[in-house]
């Protein structure tokens, strides 16, 4: 094996490591937001206390990086280099959680709403029609029936229609939505070239966060094992800027987060 391919597997041995500290995190703040909601806390300082939390684990890292010392017997320059990164990085810590401590707002408010929303009991589906409902006006070529029923047939799509949260089609709407003109004829292609490129990625991702996973148990990973998911996950990795764009117009980006997050990242050094 050569060096760069030993250094790429061993960062994304890394990124799958930070990928499970994250997705952990994720559902450790989800229950503490409820946790304090259930006591009479409001959502401000619910956010206060969560960010406060988050700062001090960063201010923990910054002493624990400020208290490292270089190996015994090492030279007086590697010594000097030593202690200059540490400092630079102490420094970027210590940002990093003056930050912290001031922001996140916002995040309490949403993990209340996205419960009331798992909460709701499923909306009916709709009946059918012999006419195909179009996608948004800004992709008229593009059909959200025939594109769901192409995402109904690959495995990935393991709830059954009347087990789905959205059968209302609202997030595979804002999915096509984000598809560029010079992209729609042919997306069914690209769409099923997509499930067959990342076939080994989305069936780890079935597997560690799909229905019945740990992860899905907080209720943040419920597009998962949702057909139109693949079309979030493929502007995901096409679009990801105009994805963004559009869902921020029309849903929280919580769940839209929470998806990016347990994809993982965009560009792969071990492929």
């Amino acid at each position: 094996m050569s060096t760069e391919q030993h250094d790429a597997d061993a960062y994304g041995q890394e990124l799958a490591r930070i990928s499970h500290h994250q997705h952990e995190a994720t559902g450790a703040r989800f229950t503490v937001f409820q946790a304090l909601a259930a006591v009479g806390i409001g959502h401000e300082q619910a956010d206060d206390v969560v960010s406060k939390l988050e700062a001090g684990a960063v201010a923990g890292a910054h002493t624990w990086i400020s208290e490292s010392s270089p190996p015994h017997g090492s030279e007086q320059r590697f010594e000097d280099g030593w202690f200059a990164g540490v400092r630079d990085v102490a420094s970027y810590l210590l940002r990093i959680a003056d930050t912290t401590a001031t922001t996140g707002r916002g995040r309490a408010a949403s993990s209340a709403m996205l419960l009331a929303h798992l909460q709701q009991p499923a909306s009916p589906a709709p009946a059918e029609t012999p006419v195909e409902e179009p996608a948004p006006a800004s992709a008229p070529p593009l059909y959200a029936k025939r594109v769901l029923a192409v995402a109904e047939g690959f495995a990935w799509a393991v709830a059954a229609p009347d087990e789905r949260h959205w059968p209302d089609g609202e997030f595979l709407d804002v999915a096509l939505s984000a598809v560029r003109t010079e992209e729609r004829e042919g997306y069914i292609e690209r769409l099923e070239a997509f499930v067959e490129q990342h076939r080994a990625r989305l069936e780890e991702l079935l597997r560690a966060c799909g229905p019945g996973s740990s992860p899905a148990s907080h209720g943040r990973y419920t597009l998962i094992g949702q057909p139109e998911t693949l079309v979030i996950l493929e502007r995901m990795e096409a679009n990801p800027f105009g994805l963004r764009g559009q869902w921020e117009k029309e849903l929280e980006v919580i769940l839209l987060d929470d998806l990016k997050f347990a994809w993982g990242p965009r560009i792969r050094l071990s492929r």
